[in-house]
């Protein structure tokens, strides 16, 4: 059984037991989170596709950690005009793990 949902502008196929790493959400460690943007769901011999979403299918899942991705160093550099610019960015993120589709 697996689900493809929409969260954080992006799309990600779920399936029970499953730990992802997505967006920022603001819920608290430990809390639960409901996902109500289901595009689509299958059983494995019966596939459901919603246009755009399935009306009244929900992903659950347990908020595991809230945390920030590891350093991305943004460097842009000119030749010859003594131009760069070093900029570090670290992503917000929050891990959860699907409990039910």
């Amino acid at each position: 059984m697996f689900a493809v949902i929409e969260t954080g502008g992006k799309q990600y196929k779920v399936s029970p037991g499953q730990k992802i790493k997505i967006e920022k959400l603001d819920a608290s460690e430990g809390g639960q989170v409901v996902f109500n943007k289901v595009l689509l769901k299958s059983d494995g011999a019966e596939v459901e596709i919603g246009t755009p979403h399935l009306s009244g299918a929900a992903v659950e899942a347990k908020v595991l950690e809230q945390g920030r991705g590891d350093k991305v160093i943004v460097f842009k550099y000119h030749s010859k005009t003594r131009y760069k610019k070093k900029k570090g960015h670290r992503q917000h993120f929050t891990e959860v793990e699907i409990i039910k589709i």
